[in-house]
């Protein structure tokens, strides 16, 4: 029996316009990712996105619309109440979240910080602020290799961020106090998304992040999703890139890292090939799967390099290798594959701040047994994607 598979690509923060509640969350009606980012490089270079359908979606500059496009496209409205990456990824998987979680924009509660600095023993703690990770670690690198104390920062979304140079502390150190954040996150309801270890390295004289070895330690999703649906009926969930984490290994059979868009995109690839050593980087040895799977990759260099950096310039080029690799997906693709491409929430770069931004995303789907539906037009829920997948699968 053939395999009958989902292949789910999000765009980390490729949102395409607000939501009509933006500025609840300190947005401007204005921000919309992918069409600044187009308006700022006068155009991308994306025939097969434009193929699937992203230009028959609204008007981006410089992006085609095709008269037959091969691909059904729509645009979703997120239901749940956030704009960040476990919300998004959440609510595609099938869970909506009707409060979202707790931010801390005067940095966290000292007695939070106390705990953490008894139980890793770690000394103290640097910032305890929102910040940017890149500005943080440079301002306070040469403090941080005086007091030996790890650099912690949010930002407005949901996220307890670890910083240590793993030249002077061990980068499993760094992942014990991760877990021990989490724990304590967890066991004290303070309703943290994320905790986030954010290993640098000082090369050139200059910190520099080292995003191979970035883990998410998110919380545990609340209720079962479709990647536990299809892993409790015996099929396999390969999990690319961050999605191990942002699921906690919830619903996961198989996961890898990645530390680059383009990593992620050639494991996908490999994946759509059936060419991954699948037995490496499975969670059960010698376990016999269905028919059934999910390959679920994201793409986190939008988001992370250039959308949080406000450099519209490195997004454009970042959608561009991803359009690279659609076409020989495309070609790798079996009968009974269904493609998806979406996002998770906004991160557009040309607004003030650094932040994510609450918008509506694209979806783009394709598959060799059907014909295209054209536009779906405007779709409510992320979980729409969750339904699709139950159809296919």
């Amino acid at each position: 029996m053939e395999n009958v598979r989902a292949i789910i690509m999000v765009i980390d923060s490729m949102g395409i316009g607000a939501m009509p509640d933006c500025e609840d969350f300190g947005d401007t009606p204005e921000c919309n990712t992918l069409k600044h980012v187009c308006e700022f490089n006068n155009g991308l270079n994306v025939p097969n996105l434009e193929k699937l359908g992203l230009g028959n979606i609204q008007d981006f500059m410089g992006i085609k619309k095709v008269d037959n496009p091969i691909g059904t496209y729509a645009t979703l409205i997120e239901k749940s109440k956030g704009k960040d990456t476990t919300t998004g990824h959440w609510e595609i998987a099938g869970i909506t979240l009707d409060r979202p979680f707790a931010t801390f924009p005067n940095g966290f509660p000292k007695e939070l910080i106390d705990k953490f600095i008894q139980q890793t023993n770690c000394g103290g703690v640097l910032a305890n602020r929102p910040a940017s990770g890149t500005a943080i670690i440079e301002e306070l690198n040469e403090e941080h290799h005086t007091t030996k104390f790890p650099i912690i920062y949010t930002s407005a979304d949901s996220v307890f961020q670890i910083a240590v140079d793993t030249d002077m502390i061990a980068l499993e150190t760094l992942y014990d106090w991760c877990k021990i954040a989490r724990k304590i996150l967890t066991e004290d309801n303070y309703y943290v998304s994320r905790v986030i270890a954010r290993p640098y390295k000082v090369i050139d004289g200059k910190p520099k992040r080292i995003s191979k070895d970035r883990r998410d330690y998110s919380i545990e999703p609340i209720a079962p999703t479709i990647l536990n649906e299809v892993k409790d009926k015996g099929g396999k969930v390969i999990a690319i890139g961050k999605i191990e984490d942002i699921f906690s290994k919830s619903g996961i059979t198989h996961a890898i890292h990645t530390g680059s868009n383009k990593e992620g995109l050639e494991l996908t690839l490999k994946a759509v090939k059936n060419e991954l050593p699948l037995e490496d980087i499975a969670y059960e040895k010698n376990k016999k799967y269905n028919n059934t799977e999910i390959i679920f990759t994201n793409l986190v260099d939008t988001d992370m390099l250039y959308g949080h950096r406000n450099d519209p310039k490195g997004y454009g080029k970042a959608i561009e290798e991803i359009d690279t690799y659609i076409g020989p997906i495309i070609e790798a693709m079996q009968k009974n594959d269904l493609l998806i491409i979406t996002a998770d929430h906004g991160c557009d770069p040309t607004v003030e701040g650094t932040d994510h931004t609450r918008e509506k995303v694209p979806v783009l789907m394709y598959s060799k047994s059907l014909p295209s539906n054209g536009n779906l037009g405007e779709m409510e829920g992320f979980d729409t994607i969750t339904g699709f997948i139950k159809d296919w699968i």
